[in-house]
């Protein structure tokens, strides 16, 4: 694809994301994709999950990237982007599946609570929650780029940053949901895997 604007770090973490998820959405029929960006996530994997349907999501102002980049799939089960702001009520009803990628440390503290609420009326029973990028533990960063990138995060904007591992999981059982697995990934960030109860 010779398109503009796209992320070198889907790129790069494509691969190891998609083996994780071939088996935590195994029994998925649908997943609706937070903070879809540019799309890359949703023309990889989507192909490579024939069984489900893709729903990307995002602010309005990035679906004319994410269809350029949707428009390359081969496969016919993307779905076309929903216009979903964590601040406002989501576009969706029920469904089995929620992934996001790189987005609870960009947004602010008030927008992660309201993901979490978001997954609370939406996500079905049984359904799987999986969320990737860095994450603290007991307060500490996991690597010194972290901590260069989380002091980055907050001079744009005081309300992001990594946010702490133990508060995103008491936030996931307040909604409901129990941590399943908690993987270590390349570059210093984890993919959280959850299921509502």
């Amino acid at each position: 694809m010779k398109i503009s604007g796209l992320s070198q770090a889907c790129e790069n973490n494509k691969e190891p994301i998609l083996a994780q998820l071939e088996h935590m959405f195994a029994h998925t029929n649908t997943v609706l994709e937070i903070g879809s960006g540019t799309g890359q996530h949703a023309l990889h994997f989507a192909p490579r999950l024939p069984h489900l349907i893709w729903q990307p999501s995002d602010l309005a102002y990035n679906h004319a990237l994410i269809n350029e980049v949707i428009s390359y799939a081969k496969s016919g089960n993307i779905a076309s982007p929903l216009a979903l702001d964590l601040a406002e009520p989501w576009p969706v009803e029920r469904v089995d599946g929620i992934f996001t990628a790189n987005t609870l440390h960009i947004v602010s503290t008030d927008l992660v609570v309201s993901f979490f609420a978001g997954v609370a009326k939406h996500l079905a029973t049984n359904g799987v929650l999986c969320i990737y990028g860095p994450f603290n533990y007991q307060g500490e960063y996991t690597s010194a780029s972290n901590a260069q990138f989380d002091a980055h995060l907050r001079a744009r904007d005081p309300q992001s940053g990594i946010r702490d591992q133990e508060w995103v999981v008491e936030l996931a059982n307040t909604a409901g949901l129990e941590l399943k697995a908690d993987v270590a990934m390349p570059s210093n960030n984890r993919l959280l895997h959850f299921v509502r109860r």
